[in-house]
């Protein structure tokens, strides 16, 4: 009986045991199906997957291996992080993320996620980290994220968001990081942040916050990195701000931000590194105790209204890398007050120094030479500094940047000046310096930049200037130099932005060798004393947009081979000896904006088209041969040559057809030769340089303004290695499109280098044109690098060949003739990269969003992130092989992939567009006749 009673206790356990494992297995397999839905759904969210991360995600393995998937370990059927960074997804997010009521991690960062944040979001109270950076959501901040108690760190930067920080989120007082960057945010700085006491990281920079900042912040004695910039805050830096004891990073610059800095300022951060104030209203001295902060090694105070003295001890800052004081009153008139440069000599570490737009005098002390040898950038223009150069600064060799501009200093350029190897711009100009020019300013070999302008430089121009072969500024105005100008300036293949010799006293004749600046966008040689004729070989310069030679002796007549100059915006030959009539060829020069010929003895009919179809546009004053032209110039009128109408419509009649078989004869001409030979050209290799190095910089901040902080209502359109923006440029509002490089993505940078490589030797009327450049830092302190392009109306090739329907129910077309125009444009540009281009370029990208249209429908190809430049060898090979792999790159697109060549020659695509063009004027050919006769 009781062996009977033992087994049945025994079964009646064992079928417990099995009903309680059965019902554990239950959950488990409910909750993984929750787990498993989610995450299905949040896949059917996503309309692009380049990389093929979500192709992991199938039936094939559970959920927790699928990538980007983590689950727990104490139960491993949870999910509990979610990271799919940096991706290239696009889509929405799917409210059914909140199922995943076990997540602890979400990182979407660096993708194209759209359409509002879902609120479902709040139901993860287990959530601490949560990252939606650098995608397209839109909307505010959800309310529900309150209700995720748990939350450590919330990033949303570079996000479209909009509205305030919602009050509700005061119940995240756990939160150690909160990171609202370029979010458009608006209203007030919340003070219920100050209660947030284990907040460590807190950056709202560039959004729409106003107001002052919160006294309330003063308690978070945790903080570590506090930045604010570029918001419209305003009010003072109470003292009560200043306490942040383990303060490593302060960024307030670029608001309205007022008053005096506290005098106690320095003692109260002990750790503080990064000190930025710069692009407010602060006024007053600059605090003393600055020199306490003996950690800090960055401070821009730049474009304040800071006044007095520089503090003298600055010197004790031992590790100060970075001083920028510029656009301020500071002042010193002498010794003492230049004793803070005394003190600098004990920073080791020094970088940069700027000290430039203030209004320091006196004579700068010899100290100077003895800064740091680590010094890259020494910027003292637009002061009241007298006296010479210092000697000795050629002791600061390792200068990339020296700039003395717009001071009082007299004397010689020092012969020494030829030590400073490094150096890559040097400034001078808009002083009183004297004598000639040392012929050691030739052993600066890596200057991009000399500007030597408004002084009173006599004697010749040094032929050793020859030798500076990454020149691209090269600015001796206003001077009184004399003799001709040396044939070696000319040969400087790399002079890409302008030449200014005016208001000299340069005599002779301007040499043939003018023509090899091909890459030139400007040649300004005005008031000097230069004489014979212009010479033909400037038609070489076909990128050149201004040229003015008046003022001089000039004779002879104006080359019609000017017209040649394709991209010529402004021309000015006035007050000279030319003679003969006006070219009508440059009536052509579509892009011609402004042109004077005025003074000089002229003769003939003025043309009517073009430009001379615009009176206030051209001026031709002083040329009493002149006749004809529109009537607002007031020219006398033309002699009429006798003619018989009726002679001419029957010569029309005989003259229409035969023109008409040599066009077509012609045609099939240029079709047989551009496909069947193409004559190989020599080419010659000339050294690379960054254009980094070439071009002028802007900012950030310009970039950020110009583009209403990088708006989504600005995006142009993104790619895999960052986003075009439109934007407008304070600098004359010129519409401009900034392409802004993620630095986060693999191959950014080396696409950034690529680029710039490839831009700094092209120039081409039908290549996009480069404007300017931003390589630095954001205000975050992070790699910025975007590069400034001419804007282009029409959008890309891509948008015409496949148009959609807009709101007007209109869509874009292109006609024959703009097809077979485009096709010749993109062709002339392949033409000059693979063959005047020195060195050559293969662009290995060509397709047709890469070609742009600009308002008169003219083609530019642009995108040179995978530009490739060719060696000597290669660029015979290129031409030589049509079976070379080394070209080909990026995209098929408009590549000839039966060729291998990355890129379309010119008789390729030549060939291309006539074999198009043929059937279509074989049919109107009669059509087009007949109605010439009739007109």
């Amino acid at each position: 009986m009781e062996v009977t009673m033992l087994l049945l206790s025994l079964l009646l356990f064992l079928n417990s045991v099995n009903h309680f494992r059965f019902a554990a297995t239950a959950r488990t397999l409910f909750t993984n199906e929750t787990d498993l839905l989610a995450l299905l759904a949040f896949k059917d969210r996503i309309t692009s997957d380049p990389s093929g991360v979500l192709s992991t995600w199938n039936a094939t393995t559970h959920f927790c291996g699928w990538e980007g998937v983590t689950c727990g370990r104490k139960n491993q059927q949870r999910v509990i992080a979610l990271d799919l960074s940096s991706r290239g997804l696009v889509g929405s997010l799917t409210p059914s993320i909140g199922n995943l009521t076990f997540l602890r991690k979400i990182n979407l960062q660096n993708n194209s996620f759209f359409d509002a944040i879902p609120s479902h979001i709040g139901h993860l109270h287990r959530l601490q980290r949560l990252n939606l950076s650098f995608n397209s959501f839109v909307g505010g901040i959800p309310v529900e994220l309150s209700n995720c108690s748990d939350l450590r760190r919330l990033d949303l930067k570079r996000i479209p968001l909009a509205g305030r920080i919602p009050d509700e989120l005061r119940s995240l007082s756990k939160l150690e990081a909160l990171r609202l960057e370029a979010t458009n945010i608006t209203g007030e700085i919340p003070p219920w942040l100050g209660n947030f006491s284990s907040l460590s990281l807190l950056t709202l920079w560039s959004n729409f916050f106003e107001g002052t900042i919160p006294e309330e912040l003063g308690n978070l004695a945790n903080l570590e990195y506090f930045e604010v910039s570029e918001n419209m805050l305003s009010g003072i830096i109470s003292l009560h701000l200043c306490n942040f004891s383990n303060l490593h990073f302060f960024n307030v610059a670029n608001n309205q931000l007022q008053g005096s800095l506290p005098p106690t300022l320095g003692n109260a951060l002990p750790r503080l590194n990064y000190l930025w104030l710069d692009g407010n209203r602060f006024e007053g001295p600059i605090p003393a105790s600055i020199g306490n902060a003996t950690r800090i090694g960055n401070i821009d105070f730049s474009n304040n209204r800071f006044s007095g003295q520089v503090p003298s001890n600055l010197g004790r800052l031992q590790g100060l890398y970075y001083l920028n004081l510029g656009g301020n009153q500071l002042e010193a008139s002498d010794a003492n007050g230049w004793e803070f440069l005394d003190s600098l000599t004990n920073c080791s570490f020094l970088r940069i120094l700027a000290l430039d737009d203030n209004r320091l005098g006196g004579i700068l002390p010899k100290s100077i030479a003895n800064l740091s040898i680590e010094l890259h950038s020494l910027l003292i223009g637009s002061n009241h500094i007298s006296g010479n150069i210092p000697s000795g600064i050629e002791n600061l060799f390792n200068l990339y940047e020296l700039a003395f501009e717009e001071n009082l200093l007299t004397g010689n350029i020092p012969a020494d000046i030829g030590k400073l190897q490094m150096l890559q711009a040097l400034y001078l100009g808009g002083n009183r310096l004297t004598g000639t020019l040392p012929s050691s300013l030739g052993n600066l070999t890596r200057l991009n930049t000399l500007d030597l302008d408004g002084n009173a430089f006599e004697g010749p121009i040094p032929s050793s200037l020859g030798n500076l072969q990454h020149l691209a500024d090269l600015d001796l105005s206003h001077n009184s130099l004399s003799g001709s100008i040396p044939k070696e300036i000319f040969n400087l293949s790399f002079l890409s932005n302008f030449v200014d010799f005016s208001d000299n006293n340069l005599i002779g004749e301007l040499p043939l060798e003018v023509g090899s600046m091909t890459n030139l966008g400007a040649l300004l040689l005005s008031g000097n004393k230069l004489s014979g004729e212009i010479p033909g070989t400037l038609s070489n310069c076909e990128v050149l947009e201004n040229l003015f030679i008046d003022n001089n002796f000039l004779n002879g007549t104006i080359p019609a081979s000017l017209s040649d100059i394709k991209a010529l915006q402004n021309l000015d030959l006035s007050h000279n000896n030319l003679s003969g009539p006006i070219p009508e060829l440059l009536a052509n020069l579509h892009f011609l904006a402004y042109l004077n010929l005025s003074f000089n003895h002229l003769d003939g009919a003025v043309p009517t088209k073009g430009i001379f179809n615009n009176a206030t546009a051209i001026s031709l004053l002083g040329n009493d041969g002149l006749c004809g032209g529109i009537p607002e110039l007031h020219l006398p009128a033309c002699p009429r040559k006798s003619s018989n109408k009726r002679g001419r419509s029957h010569l029309v009649r005989v003259v229409i057809p035969i023109i008409s078989a040599i066009s077509c004869l012609t045609l099939i001409f240029l079709f047989v030769f551009l496909c069947w030979k193409q004559k190989p050209r020599k080419i010659t290799r000339s050294p690379a340089s960054s254009l980094d190095d070439t071009y002028p910089k802007v900012s950030y901040r310009e970039l950020a303004e110009a583009t209403e902080r990088f708006s989504s209502t600005n995006l142009l359109g993104t790619g895999r290695y960052g986003s075009v923006y439109k934007g407008s440029l304070r600098c004359g509002n010129a519409v401009v499109a900034v392409k802004v490089f993620n630095m986060q993505q693999l191959g950014a940078i080396k696409s950034f280098v690529a680029e710039c490589d490839a831009l700094r030797i092209i120039r081409h009327r039908n290549l996009v044109k480069i404007i300017t450049l931003c390589s630095g830092v954001d205000f975050r302190g992070y790699d910025f690098k975007a590069l400034v392009f001419e804007f282009m109306p029409n959008g890309s090739l891509e948008e015409w060949l496949h148009p959609r329907i807009s709101e007007q129910g209109m869509t874009n077309s292109l006609n024959v003739l703009q097809r077979l125009n485009i096709a010749i444009d993109v062709a002339e540009a392949m033409d000059y990269l693979h063959h005047n281009c020195q060195p050559p370029v293969v662009h290995c990208d060509l397709k047709p969003s890469n070609v742009l249209l600009d308002a008169d429908m003219v083609a530019h190809v642009g995108d040179f992130g995978l530009a490739k430049i060719l060696c000597e060898a290669k660029s015979m090979s290129l031409q030589n092989s049509a079976n070379s792999t080394e070209v080909i790159r990026g995209t098929l697109g408009m590549s000839l992939q039966n060729t291998g060549q990355g890129d379309w020659s010119l008789h390729q695509v030549m060939c291309i567009a006539m074999e198009s063009f043929f059937w279509r004027f074989l049919q109107e050919r009669d059509q087009l006749m007949m109605h010439l006769t009739m007109d």
